[in-house]
C-alpha cells in the first residue's frame, strides 16, 4: 500500500473535499496532519494530528509541512453562483494566496509530492466532453472570467514550481462535486446542496435558479477523494487529468431525483431564470483518467443523491 505509514498533510482537511481525502488516507494506513484554522474537525482518529495554523502566513505553511512527504492542498474557496454574484473577488484572492503560499513552502521544505486542484471552470465553452489539451484553445466562459482564469494561473504556477524544484506535482481538474459534509448554506451553496436543503425543509414554492435545462457532470465526493490518492501516487508529473462522472444530466432531472429521495415529489417547482447561473453546458472527457489511472466512478448519480439527501436529513440542525 503506497500510503501506509506515510506522513501526509491535507490542507482544508476540515472542509468538504479535504475531509473525504482524509478518510480515504486513513483507510490506506497513512498518518495524517490537518491544519485547523476556523472550522473544527469532525473526524476523530488517533492517526490524525491537528495543528493550529493560518495558511496565509508563510511561517505557518512551513511549520505544517515539516517532515511531510505528500501534501493534498484542498484549502481554499469555491465559487458558487450566489457567491460570485455578491462577492466575486473573495474566492479568487483566497485561492491565489493560499495556493501560492503552500507551493512556496513545499518547495522550501522539500516536500516530495503535492496535489493541486485545477478546475473545469478554466475550460473554454464547449457543447461536448472537453479534453485536457483544450484548456488553452480559447477564453473561459464569461461567467468564469475571474475564477476560471485564476485556476488557469494556479496551474501555470504549479508548472513553474515543478520545473524549478524537486516537488512532484499532481494536477487535477475536477468537475462539480457533491455529497456528505457539503456546504448547505443557501447563501453560498452550490446547486445540489441548495436543492437538497430546500427539499428536506419542504420549501414552497421550491425555487430552482436557472431554467432547469443547464447540463452538468456531477461526481460524488468519495469518488473524487479516491481519484486524488491514485493521481498523487501514479501521475505526479504536473500533467492535468480531468476527474468527472463521465455522464451529464440536466438540472431538471437532478431536481426530480432529489425531491423523490426527500419524499417531496409533489413540490411546487418554480424555475427562476433571473437568478445567476453559470455555463449552460459543461462535461469533461474522462478517457485520460481511465487510461492512466484506471479511474471509473463507483457511485451512481442516483445512489449518490439519495445518500446525500438521507445524510442531510439525519444531520439537519447539526451542521
Amino acid at each position: 500500500m503506497f500510503y501506509k505509514d506515510k506522513k501526509v498533510l491535507v490542507t482544508g482537511g476540515t472542509g468538504f473535499v479535504g475531509l473525504h481525502i482524509v478518510q480515504e488516507l486513513l483507510k490506506e494506513g497513512a498518518r495524517v496532519r490537518i491544519p485547523v484554522h476556523r472550522r473544527p474537525l469532525v473526524v476523530k482518529d488517533e492517526r490524525i494530528e491537528t495543528v493550529p495554523a493560518d495558511l496565509t502566513n508563510p511561517q505557518d505553511c512551513l511549520r505544517v509541512l515539516k517532515d511531510i512527504e505528500i501534501c493534498f492542498h484542498a484549502a481554499g474557496a469555491v465559487a458558487a453562483a450566489a457567491v460570485t454574484a455578491g462577492n466575486p473577488m473573495e474566492a479568487i484572492i483566497a485561492n491565489l494566496v493560499l495556493t501560492s503560499r503552500m507551493l512556496q513552502a513545499a518547495w522550501t521544505a522539500g516536500t516530495d509530492r503535492f496535489l493541486v486542484f485545477g478546475s473545469s471552470t478554466g475550460y473554454p465553452a464547449a457543447d461536448y466532453p472537453i479534453k485536457e489539451d483544450e484548456m488553452w484553445t480559447g477564453p473561459t466562459h464569461p461567467s468564469y472570467f475571474g475564477y476560471g482564469w485564476m485556476r488557469r494561473y494556479l496551474e501555470r504556477l504549479a508548472e513553474y514550481v515543478a520545473s524549478k524544484s524537486k516537488v512532484k506535482i499532481a494536477l487535477m481538474r475536477p468537475t462539480a462535486v457533491y455529497g456528505r459534509w457539503d456546504n448547505f448554506d443557501l447563501q453560498t451553496a452550490h446547486v445540489i446542496p441548495a436543492l437538497v436543503r430546500k427539499a428536506v425543509e419542504r420549501t414552497d414554492p421550491y425555487e430552482v435558479w436557472g431554467t432547469g435545462d443547464e447540463v452538468r457532470d456531477f461526481l460524488h465526493v468519495s469518488d473524487l477523494a479516491k481519484a486524488c490518492l491514485v493521481l498523487a501516487e501514479k501521475h505526479a508529473v504536473c500533467d492535468p487529468v480531468n476527474i468527472g462522472y463521465g455522464k451529464v444530466v440536466r438540472i431538471k432531472e437532478i431536481v426530480e431525483s432529489i425531491l423523490k429521495s426527500a419524499g417531496y415529489p409533489k413540490a411546487r417547482v418554480v424555475f427562476n431564470a433571473s437568478k445567476p447561473t453559470a455555463i449552460p453546458f459543461r462535461m469533461v472527457d474522462t478517457s485520460k483518467a481511465k487510461k492512466i489511472l484506471g479511474f471509473e466512478p463507483q457511485v451512481t448519480l442516483e445512489k449518490g443523491l439519495e445518500d446525500t439527501v438521507q445524510w442531510y436529513q439525519r444531520m439537519r440542525g447539526k451542521i
